[in-house]
This record gives structure tokens, C-alpha cells and sequence, in this order.
């Protein structure tokens, strides 16, 4: 990755290790789900500061249950620290085995195209349909991922102009219009879910 620096959390320690570490910005994505954006990529900040360390492996040796202690400690990491420390001790465990601990080698090993990419992103653990075009997107617009056809790969996440998802967000502006965006949608899903009165 080249120079990038993100503005996701609202903290600049925070943030900086996700500009600089690959596997912190692999574990925020990871974390976002049922907490805000912000909280999310703060995670991999709090997990550094009281490891010591965001090393894939030393993650994945770490002990299950002090991992989850880890979590929990406040400010907690997650709101679900029990299954999210799990999911990032596997996430970690995967870096470690398939990437030889580098998880910028998942976009960057062997040039791949934007559709390789996502294939690669989706067989991680914890890595949806979403979650991994969401990412994608995010490498290609702030972490300067040249991959041919990212855009495409990454669906409507890679769309110009779009506000849909962390990919998106610059500064505090455009964090209020992705927030918007998901606003609408949740009340569009929820107003289709319920019977016309």
C-alpha cells in the first residue's frame, strides 16, 4: 500500500495504524458490524496497545480466553468481545498461514485482478459478500489498490460519488453522509418489511 492516510475513527493514533498496518485495516473491516464505523477500526488500536503488538501470529497464539479478556477490557473492543475476539484469532490465524503473516500480500501478491481480490477476501474468515466488496472498494479509493477492474468487482461500493460505506468516508462530511445513506436504507428495508397499512 502506498501512502494513504485514512480518517475513519476520529483518533489519529487509531487511525494511523490503520494507514500503516494492512492487518489493522483487514481487522476494523472485520469489527464493523453491530457497532459504529468509528468504533470498529478504533479496535485494532485498543487490541495493539494491549498486546503490544498486531502481529497476525502472535494474535493467533494467543490464548482464547485471555483474548477475550482483552476484548472486554474498557473501553471494550466489541460489543460481542466472545465472538468478535474469536473471529479476529481466526482472521489472524488465517494471515498467518495462507499470507505468511502479511496481509497486504491478499491484494498485492501475484498482481490480481479486482475479481481475484474479492475471491481472496471472501474466502477470509468473517468475510461476506458485503464486508468484502466494502473492503475492496475501500483499497481502491483511499489505499491507492490498482487492480484492474476493482471498481466493477466491488459492485455499487465502487461506485464515484457514492456515500455507501467506510470506503467512502475522508472526513467528519462525508462520515454524515454514509451514515445518512445508511440510515435511508435501514428505513427503506424496514419499510418494505412491514404490511401495507
Amino acid at each position: 500500500m502506498g501512502p494513504m492516510e485514512l480518517h475513519i475513527t476520529g483518533d489519529p493514533t487509531a487511525d494511523r495504524l490503520l494507514s500503516d498496518d494492512a492487518f489493522a485495516l483487514l481487522t476494523g473491516m472485520l469489527l464493523d458490524q453491530q457497532v459504529t464505523m468509528e468504533s470498529a477500526f478504533a479496535g485494532p488500536e485498543k487490541i495493539r496497545a494491549r498486546l503490544g503488538s498486531l502481529n497476525p501470529a502472535a494474535i493467533a497464539e494467543y490464548d482464547p480466553a485471555e483474548f477475550v479478556e482483552v476484548f472486554k477490557e474498557r473501553p471494550a473492543v466489541h460489543r460481542f468481545p466472545g465472538s468478535m475476539a474469536g473471529r479476529v484469532q481466526a482472521l489472524a490465524e488465517t494471515v498467518h498461514r495462507d499470507w505468511d503473516g502479511d496481509a497486504a500480500a491478499i491484494w498485492t501478491s501475484g498482481n490480481p485482478d479486482g475479481a481475484e481480490v474479492l475471491r481472496r477476501l471472501l474466502a477470509l474468515p468473517g468475510f461476506g459478500e458485503q464486508k468484502a466488496k466494502i473492503f475492496l472498494a475501500l483499497l481502491g479509493k483511499q489505499c491507492g489498490l490498482r487492480a484492474e477492474g476493482w471498481r466493477e468487482a466491488s459492485g455499487h461500493y465502487g461506485e464515484q460519488g457514492s456515500y455507501l460505506s467506510v470506503a467512502d468516508i475522508v472526513d467528519p462530511a462525508s462520515l454524515a453522509k454514509v451514515r445518512a445513506s445508511k440510515q435511508a436504507a435501514k428505513a427503506a428495508a424496514k419499510a418494505a418489511k412491514s404490511p401495507a397499512s
